[in-house]
């Protein structure tokens, strides 16, 4: 009975819904100034000859009001003709900013508000503009901003809007500290997130401003790191922000690490849809993590191998998702990989939004997902990953919406962009002698997601410039694309020479295969090389002017846990340049290797190997310039460039290079309040061969040292000290059994 009553009601409403629509034969339009009637017409969607129901109307009206041109509409069909009767908002004829003297500020401030010059004045966005102004300050530093917006009406339809800004003081981060169960040390949680003190280092450094967004960002971070660690529970329970007498912000974040937990088990679980037999290989690359603390990274590489499968199979419609068991009992995880068909859905269409500087192309070549491709959430998650890792969005999101039909889906990705550009300085003291550095870089280029950047760096006897220009995914093949040009000036009285050295270059990078990257590059320079009378007799040999044109290629395996203070894993390159054109033709090899490993939290040991050569090719010797030295981080304990071959009393460098290290960061041996972190090491190395003087002695020996090195935030500036003894060394060679440095990179 109540199915036919249903029945009935829907029949009745939709004959009367019929019978009140009507043909639209004529359109007028009243009210309007300054749109026009057919304008209205358009974004209405109105149609003539149409026959138009209630719904049909209602929906003329939604349009009409989405275009924000009226503060009222009102429309009525009779005797075949459409009405509707407008009452337009006035138009903000100028947008006046009062209290903010930067134009850089004031642009980013007309772009993110919703009121526009030369756009409609409507009243209901006042109060979130306000707010989206105190957060761009708040972002800045100024979190006692006051805005006040007003309004000076020049006719009825035509006003001139007023923001008047009064940023207040700036708000700075005078201490940061960690409390709670937080089991790593001070410093290494400070060198983690994002914020930093104010110390007067940090002039130019805009983390040492208090924002909130800077503290979500921090909180991430520590979340991100512990679990690295395998603390897979750990909670930031709070941070807390207590301002001052001076205005100033002590920070303090509370931390429970909780249980670290390890891997004792991963299996794949995967649809009887699917062959098993596929995924049998992955127990290899399963039993590399057994044992291991839990780590995200790890579960990460796990994927991507499930990934690779999927597609050398030619697997479509594929899903996969991560379940992680706990068991508290013996602190350990059990993971399975479920594998599973998805539905059979397309994506039909991805809109991109909120991208006011950066190229539409730019977004679309970093999306693992086109239009037309099967629909996989993992896809997309992947595509929005690799936009973050970008570094010129503050926000990327997603938003997944039904398309025109069932199998079909439509993307919207949201991008909120950030200031790009970096200015960085940094100045040390030291027994070596003092240095100066400064870089500027921008990391989205005239809104194309290239990278440029300018370096130059000073000391006593040099001075170098670089300016660097950086495509990361030319032509949207995912091929990283490079070109440098550089200048390099060094005196050196007490070697009795000088000389100038101007090179170019182009070089590509691309990922070959899982991990393994390679790099080929072409590169020229001109080398003057200018001799006095305490020149040694073979350093004027050498003097004149030398071009060349070389070509560069390399390989990259990089197994680490992570780029930035990995714990786990290791990484092995090799590349080697040979002459094209030279005046004196060479070619060169080298190679390096380091390994990680995490003995506890605070406990890390590092091993790393390297060796590099250059020979001159028939009779052409190497010049002074391309001759291979070690760096101080290489050989600890010796003075910089002053291990090796001699002439005379001058050190020339060697045609081959060695060394190898071993170190190991340690437990805290001192209150974390001196925020110091220690270290042992132990490096063995060597620099020889002499090909322009045979003569001369090639200085073949094991050169090695051990001691201890010493990271401390002073309240001068952060400094570190090397206190190292020579175990085995040359005549010739000269040491040093202390050195410091003072200086920062802010």
């Amino acid at each position: 009975m109540n199915k036919i009553i249903i029945i009935f009601i829907s029949i009745f409403f939709l004959n009367y819904a019929t019978s009140n629509a009507e043909v639209v034969k004529n359109f007028e339009v009243t009210g309007n100034k300054r749109v026009s009637e057919q304008t209205i017409k358009v974004y209405g969607e109105v149609e003539i000859g149409k026959n138009y129901s209630e719904a049909d109307l209602n929906q003329v009206l939604q349009n009409i009001y989405s275009t924000n041109f009226f503060s009222d509409v009102k429309i009525n069909l009779k005797n075949e003709t459409l009405f509707i009767d407008v009452k337009e908002y006035p138009v903000v004829n100028q947008l006046i900013l009062i209290g903010e003297e930067s134009n850089r500020y004031k642009e980013e401030i007309k772009k993110l508000i919703k009121l526009k010059q030369k756009k409609s004045f409507i009243k209901s966005f006042l109060v979130n503009d306000v707010e989206i102004i105190k957060q761009l300050y708040s972002s800045l530093g100024y979190n006692d901003a006051k805005v006040e917006i007003k309004t000076k009406k020049n006719d009825e339809y035509n006003l001139d809007l007023v923001i008047e800004i009064d940023k207040g003081n700036l708000t700075r981060i005078s201490s940061i500290n960690f409390i709670g169960d937080k089991k790593i040390k001070d410093k290494r949680l400070r060198e983690i997130i994002a914020s930093e003190e104010d110390k007067f280092w940090k002039i130019i450094s805009n983390n040492s401003k208090f924002s909130e967004n800077l503290i979500q960002l921090d909180k991430r971070l520590l979340s991100n790191y512990y679990k690295s660690l395998g603390y897979y529970n750990v909670k930031i329970n709070s941070s807390s922000a207590e301002k001052s007498k001076e205005g100033d912000i002590n920070l303090v974040y509370s931390i429970d690490a909780g249980k670290r937990y390890t891997i004792t088990k991963i299996t794949t679980n995967a649809d009887s849809i699917f062959d098993n037999q596929i995924f049998l290989s992955l127990k290899k690359s399963y039993n590399k993590y057994i044992g291991e603390y839990y780590s995200p990274f790890s579960i990460k590489d796990l994927l991507e191998d499930i990934d690779i499968l999927i597609e050398n199979n030619n697997l479509q419609f594929v899903e996969h998702n991560v379940e992680e068991i706990l068991n508290d009992t013996n602190n350990s995880i059990e993971v399975i990989f479920n594998i599973f068909e998805s539905q059979k859905i397309l994506v039909e269409r991805i809109s991109i939004i909120g991208n006011n500087v950066t190229n539409e192309d730019v977004i679309r070549g970093e999306l693992i997902l086109d239009e037309g491709d099967p629909f996989s959430k993992l896809n997309l998650d992947k595509s929005v990953a690799k936009l973050k890792a970008r570094n010129i969005f503050s926000s990327v999101k997603s938003k997944v919406s039904d398309g025109s039909s069932k199998n079909l889906k439509n993307i919207e990705i949201q991008v909120e962009e950030k200031p790009t550009g970096e200015i960085s300085a940094g100045a040390g003291v030291g027994t070596n002698g003092g240095s100066f550095a400064i870089g500027i870089t921008e990391n989205n280029w005239l809104g194309q997601g290239k990278r440029l950047n300018f370096e130059i760096e000073a000391d006593a006897e040099s001075l170098s410039g670089t300016l660097g220009y950086t495509n990361p995914n030319y032509d949207l093949l995912g091929n990283e694309v490079n070109y440098s040009v550089s200048s390099t000036s060094n005196d050196k009285p007490d070697q009795g020479y000088e000389n100038s050295i101007i090179s170019a270059g182009v070089s590509t990078t691309f990922e070959q295969y899982k991990d393994l990257f390679a790099t080929i590059g072409l590169f020229a320079s001109y080398d003057d090389l200018r001799t006095d009378g305490t020149a040694s007799a073979s350093l004027k040999k050498q003097s004149g002017e030398f071009s060349e044109m070389t070509a560069k290629y390399g390989f990259k395996y990089d197994k680490r846990n992570r780029a930035f203070m990995p714990t786990r894993g290791s990484v092995y390159s090799f590349n080697q340049q040979i002459p094209l054109y030279a005046d004196k033709n060479y070619f060169s090899n080298t190679f390096s290797a380091s390994g990680y490993k995490s003995f506890s939290e605070n406990v890390v040991a590092a091993s790393k190997f390297y060796i590099s050569n250059i020979r001159g090719l028939g009779d052409d010797d190497v010049r002074l310039s391309k001759r291979k030295f070690l760096s101080n981080s290489r050989l600890r304990g010796f003075d910089r460039g002053k291990v090796g071959p001699t002439d005379g009393t001058d050190h020339i460098g060697g045609n081959y290079a060695a060394a190898v290290n071993f170190e190991a960061s340690l437990p805290n041996l001192l209150p974390e309040t001196t925020n110091t972190d220690f270290g042992l090491f132990i490096d063995f190395a060597n620099v020889w061969g002499v090909d322009y003087d045979s003569t001369l002695d090639d200085s073949n020996k094991i050169r090695s040292s051990t001691g201890a090195a010493i990271n401390w935030i002073s309240p001068i500036g952060p400094m570190s000290f090397i206190l190292s003894t020579n175990l085995s060394k040359a005549k010739t060679d000269e040491t040093q059994s202390f050195t410091f440095n003072l200086g920062t990179t802010f």
